[in-house]
């Protein structure tokens, strides 16, 4: 068992090593190795080079410091420039320069001008949640008339406490498509989750309804072949891959498709944390218990998750989005559910963090208690801030984290976060079971949040994503619900056991921290 356990590493590490996705990282490398040597060489070839390099560091520094960045990244970029003077300087100026992005930048704020007219505001929706919950009308307000994502009523959720529930749900609205099937994914996998869906995509491709399958180019490094996608369109189903690894430095490279999205013919929607592979509904061990979550919505609120995906979709290509063909239908629900939903995008390259804004906005509007279920805890300053002022005003704050990590390097780097806001009042918790990977905040027992951001820089910062705000809405019972059952296997970390932990462990935490905002 374990030689052929062994085999089957050796040949997928074969499979990378000498596949076009090995040979695109071996040119990326070589790349970074060059640029790294040359700057190296340059730097001791003469003192009026090494002047030019502190004129140029000092110009830099200059810069940061009066840039409008968040301050975490500025202290990181800062202390590269000091060590690194010419390396430093030199990268900074490179990422600043946006090679690679400015086009996306502009593609984006295209195809959201095209999507304008199908995500107007019903001024009635958003003037009865201005009488009922006048402080969640601000958040409306702002993702509605500056972000563009409307705020619904008439719309069904279901809430799965496990990627497991998730999955079955979503295999039984795939067989119930007539007219489209739309799936973004950041993370598919060969195994039985992804051979289930696959094997309905296939049949009906064949019925003749239209399949879109997009996933992020991360995927082409270890989960599929380089030119998978070519297989996949050889059943009948459109695919496209999410920002591909090319061998080419650019800082596009660094910001993914983290978004988890499906979307039937505009009736169905799906989001949340559970990617398509089979860790995600334990159909494998791979932390202990995989913990996640996902929502399922049915009514108006469909829209926005259809535009997000046609807007990924469109992205990379010189066509329109063709949003008018996938409207969702308006229709009468006989009791509709009472609530308010905003789903919600966010991408790194329009200044805004509506991811952030919107877990702030939970935080700074709480009366009660704020729980929280993240896999990872890399926060910046004004995160720190608000969930410690939260906390010493007397709300109750809790987050629950894994005890079985799936990054050695990112759990150390969470635990450095541990002291300070235990000291602050919030009460951490691991889940003892194994790995939580759910991305979700409940408050009040009338609001919450659920979809696919991460506590930390890449998530709140780089990547492209996604969530569901939720006000007022029955289904919120069920997300406190599945907290406090998940929070009975949970164990509460103390700050003697904080304190106590081993002093390179310790070291090797705040090591980290210097470099957080990239990681």
């Amino acid at each position: 068992m374990e030689k052929k356990k062994l085999r089957k590493v050796q040949s997928g590490l074969f499979r990378i090593i000498f596949s076009r996705t090995g040979l695109v990282l071996v040119m990326i490398l070589l790349q970074i190795g060059l640029f790294v040597v040359s700057m190296s060489r340059l730097q001791q070839y003469s003192q009026v080079i090494n002047g030019f390099f502190r004129i140029l560091g000092i110009i830099v520094l200059i810069y940061i410091i009066n840039s409008e960045d968040n301050p975490a990244f500025k202290m990181t970029w800062m202390l590269c420039v000091v060590a690194f003077p010419a390396i430093g300087s030199l990268f900074y100026v490179y990422v600043k320069s946006k090679v690679g992005t400015r086009w996306v930048r502009g593609r984006l704020r295209n195809l959201k001008l095209e999507e304008r007219p199908y995500m107007q505001q019903d001024r009635r929706v958003l003037q009865e949640l201005k009488e009922e919950g006048p402080g969640k009308a601000n958040l409306a307000a702002y993702l509605s008339s500056q972000m563009h994502f409307p705020v619904y009523k008439n719309t069904e959720i279901t809430y799965f406490p496990l990627g497991e529930d998730k999955m079955q749900a979503l295999y039984r609205e795939l067989e119930k498509a007539e007219h489209y099937i739309f799936l973004e994914y950041f993370i598919v996998a060969e195994g039985h989750v992804w051979d289930t869906v696959l094997d309905i995509l296939k049949r009906k491709a064949d019925e003749g309804v239209e399949v879109r399958f997009m996933y992020d180019g991360m995927c082409a490094i270890s989960n599929f072949p380089y030119y998978y996608y070519k297989k996949i369109r050889k059943m009948g189903i459109q695919c496209r891959v999410s920002n591909p690894i090319i061998p080419f430095l650019s800082t596009v490279q660094n910001s993914r498709d983290h978004r988890k999205i499906c979307v039937i013919d505009g009736k169905v929607a799906f989001t949340g944390g559970v990617n398509l592979a089979d860790e995600y509904a334990n159909e494998i061990t791979r932390f202990g218990h995989w913990k996640d979550t996902a929502i399922m919505l049915k009514g108006d609120a469909v829209q926005s998750f259809t535009m997000l995906f046609l807007e990924m979709w469109a992205v990379n290509q010189m066509e329109p989005a063709d949003c008018q063909n996938y409207l969702t239908p308006k229709h009468v629900v006989p009791d509709p559910p009472h609530g308010y939903v905003i789903p919600y995008g966010d991408h790194p390259y329009d200044n805004e963090n509506v991811g952030e804004e919107v877990y702030f906005h939970i935080l700074n509007h709480s009366k009660k208690y704020v729980h929280i279920m993240t896999p990872y805890l890399i926060l910046d300053s004004e995160m720190i801030t608000t969930l410690t002022r939260a906390a010493k005003s007397g709300i109750e704050v809790i987050i629950i984290m894994p005890h079985i990590p799936d990054k050695w390097y990112a759990f150390v780097l969470a635990h450095t976060y541990y002291k300070e806001l235990i000291q602050a009042g919030v009460s951490i918790y691991e889940y003892t079971p194994g790995f939580v990977h759910a991305k979700v905040f409940v408050s009040d027992d009338d609001t919450a949040t659920v979809g696919t951001i991460n506590l930390d820089y890449r998530s709140l910062y780089l990547h492209f994503e996604c969530g569901t705000y939720i006000y007022d809405h029955p289904v919120v019972a069920d997300i406190e619900q599945d907290f406090q059952e998940t929070l009975k296997k949970c164990q509460k970390i103390s700050l003697t056991e904080v304190e106590n932990r081993p002093v390179t462990y310790k070291v090797m935490g705040q090591i980290l921290r210097l470099i957080a905002p990239l990681m």
